[in-house]
């Protein structure tokens, strides 16, 4: 089954520094149908202007990631944590026991990024955060993971049974995913256009997918593909 969930379908926030949409629940958004995808719990499509983010707020017990789709991001927090996480790249924050953290686009151009957050497998686990560069170019790679099998993948690891697949697919190129029972992925095109096991999904659109054993991913457009595969 494969739930494609428009663009303009989305929630929204707007304020004079963020523009957001909102692929679940989150804030004064609340969509029945749109709760979280088992521990994948937010997804957040947000628009920072420069100089402007997020000033100091805490979490607990989230597996919190942002995947910059352009400009950078700027990450501060009360474990004496900070970086700058660029375009393609990925952050990972683990809020065990508890954090303090703000995030702010320090860049000349709006920042876009996707903030994903994950429910993780264990609570109380100690804080954390961490940043990594990973090549440019052509491909679809493990960019976050709490699965065993990519412990050695050199992906930023995650406390949930989660796994955040990420790159380019050019035009024409297809990408094969199989997709174990049990367990489902929700993909969004950050640009551009694919087709999974057929079905079109355009750009910022999402899409939930599960009992399918394998996807089939076709680029129609050039794409920036996000894909989130969790235990459902």
């Amino acid at each position: 089954m494969i739930d494609v969930r428009p663009f303009d379908t989305l929630g929204g926030f707007q304020n004079g520094w963020l523009a957001a949409r909102h692929h679940f629940s989150f804030g004064a958004y609340r969509e029945a149908a749109r709760m979280g995808f088992g521990p994948l719990c937010v997804w957040n499509d947000d628009e920072i202007a420069p100089g402007k983010g997020f000033d100091p707020h805490p979490h607990a017990d989230m597996e919190i990631v942002t995947y910059v789709r352009q400009g950078a991001i700027t990450h501060r927090d009360s474990l004496g944590n900070e970086g700058r996480t660029e375009a393609g790249d990925v952050q990972v924050m683990h809020a065990g026991t508890g954090v303090v953290h703000a995030e702010y686009n320090l860049e000349h151009e709006t920042t876009r990024l996707f903030q994903i957050w994950i429910r993780p497998d264990r609570t109380g686990v100690a804080p954390g955060w961490a940043t990594r560069r990973f090549p440019r170019g052509s491909g679809v790679a493990v960019l976050a993971s709490g699965r065993v099998d990519d412990a050695v993948s050199g992906a930023l690891p995650l406390h949930a049974d989660a796994q955040l697949r990420a790159g380019v697919l050019r035009a024409g190129e297809t990408l094969h995913l199989p997709l174990a029972t049990g367990r489902g992925c929700y993909l969004v095109p950050a640009t551009g256009s694919v087709t999974v096991n057929g079905i079109p999904i355009g750009p910022r659109d999402g899409a939930a997918i599960q009992d399918e054993p394998e996807l089939v991913i076709t680029a129609t457009k050039q794409a920036d593909l996000v894909a989130v595969e969790v235990a459902l």
